[in-house]
């Protein structure tokens, strides 16, 4: 049972499709059941031209930040098309996942938080306290929070941001979810979850508010006991913290 943790468990996955394959492979490898019900869906930008256009300003950029992996994902594929990676711009991630991303684009040093992996915990790090004339490109999905830009605004740099890809909600069969039974949900952002709660409905979510639900950032938690999810794991960032959480109650279930 060791090597095989997860063995009987239906675990409902709702990233979006692509990246929770991998997550869904490493489950099933536990012995888990993974269900994948992806919440939001992500595509390129439209407007190619606008993103171009806005890539442009990357040869008068000091520092390019990275909010996620398809920040990295489709960012990188926009600006290696255009030919606009100047060789003397520094480059960070916001999160581990969005590190990866870059080094498997072999892009080798990178500025990332080490222990908290949000916004604030890049803002800590001692490379953000004085950019007073530093120009920032943050590259990012469309809309999302705006306390990395704001705070190194206020600390001096200039801030352009980027969208360079597009969320929008997955149509999410909740019949389809609560018939399957799961007996735990991973959710990986805040929009999901409300998602996942607009979704299902009053009835639906009710059926569901019992299971536990692992959740990869503290604010999300917050959201989520705020719903009214009454069993609420807040496990490391990634795949492996996500893993971790659900080993370590797959052994405390057993018992």
């Amino acid at each position: 049972m060791a090597e095989r943790p997860l063995a009987g468990l239906n675990i409902a996955v709702t990233r979006p499709r692509e990246q929770a394959i991998g997550l869904a492979q490493r489950i099933e490898q536990l012995g888990g059941k993974p269900l994948l019900f992806p919440l939001l869906e992500i595509e390129a930008v439209s407007d190619d031209q606008a993103l171009r256009e806005q890539l442009s300003l990357l040869k008068q950029t000091d520092l390019a930040i990275f909010i996620s992996p398809n920040a990295v994902r489709y960012g990188m594929a926009a600006i290696r098309a255009a030919d606009e990676l100047p060789p003397s711009m520094r480059f960070a991630a916001v999160g581990q996942g969005s590190a990866k991303a870059l080094r498997e684009m072999g892009i080798e040093k990178i500025l990332a938080p080490t222990t908290r992996f949000d916004s604030e915990g890049l803002l800590a790090l001692p490379e953000l306290q004085e950019v007073a004339g530093v120009r920032v490109m943050i590259l990012r999905g469309d809309g999302g929070r705006e306390l990395l830009g704001d705070t190194l605004k206020a600390r001096g740099a200039t801030v352009e941001y980027v969208t360079c890809y597009l969320r929008s909600k997955a149509k999410l069969d909740a019949g389809a979810l609560l018939a399957a039974k799961p007996d735990a949900l991973t959710v990986t952002s805040s929009e999901a979850l409300s998602c996942l709660q607009e979704k299902l409905g009053e009835a639906g979510w009710a059926g569901l508010a019992a299971i536990p639900l692992f959740v990869p950032h503290a604010r999300i938690a917050d959201a989520a006991r705020q719903q009214g999810w009454r069993q609420v794991v807040v496990t490391e960032s990634g795949d492996d913290g996500l893993l971790s959480g659900l080993i370590a109650w797959s052994h405390t279930k057993r018992k």
